[in-house]
């Protein structure tokens, strides 16, 4: 005897798979939105590694620069234009969350201009002690979608890390 299922079963199976899929659905939107976090993170440590190999061919000091640019077709020696030639692939100028400052203006990032040309065994920013705690790169803005009150940092001693924004909008 052949059993066929039921339109019912069918309904029922729809309707599960329905509701397994509306649970998913946000889930791999959040997951991908914090995979853009971690590789934007990544990608301001390439740049703390390209930044490291720039000061120790300039008598170990930062570069003159400012903090950023509102086009590319500014003049101005910022980040991007500055230590590009040190790095392997200009696209970790931009993070993947950036849909649009990073075509215009070159970077997803801002330089701490207050370290511009300083000794990098001597740095001076706000009294600070510590390299671990003094700010070389920050995200522009706080598009992480499920940090948006947090942006990445590059610290002087290399490492970064997300923190809680200094200011909000």
């Amino acid at each position: 005897m052949r059993r066929a299922f039921t339109l019912i079963e069918i309904l029922v199976v729809v309707a599960i798979i329905g509701v397994l899929a509306a649970l998913a659905i946000p889930l791999i939107s959040v997951t991908k939105g914090r995979a853009d976090a971690a590789n934007c993170l990544n990608r301001l440590r390439v740049l703390g590694v390209s930044l490291n190999l720039y000061v120790s061919e300039h008598e170990m000091k930062l570069p003159l620069l400012k903090a950023a640019r509102s086009s590319r077709s500014e003049e101005e020696p910022v980040i991007d234009n500055t230590i590009n030639q040190y790095v392997d692939n200009t696209e970790v100028f931009r993070c993947p969350a950036d849909s649009h400052i990073a075509e215009e203006s070159g970077t997803s990032y801002y330089w701490n201009s207050a370290l511009s040309g300083q000794p990098l065994a001597s740095l001076n920013f706000l009294g600070l002690p510590e390299l671990s705690k003094i700010p070389v790169l920050m995200d522009k803005e706080g598009w992480h979608k499920y940090s948006q009150h947090k942006v990445n940092y590059l610290f002087a001693d290399g490492h970064a890390t997300q923190e809680l924004r200094l200011f909000t909008e």
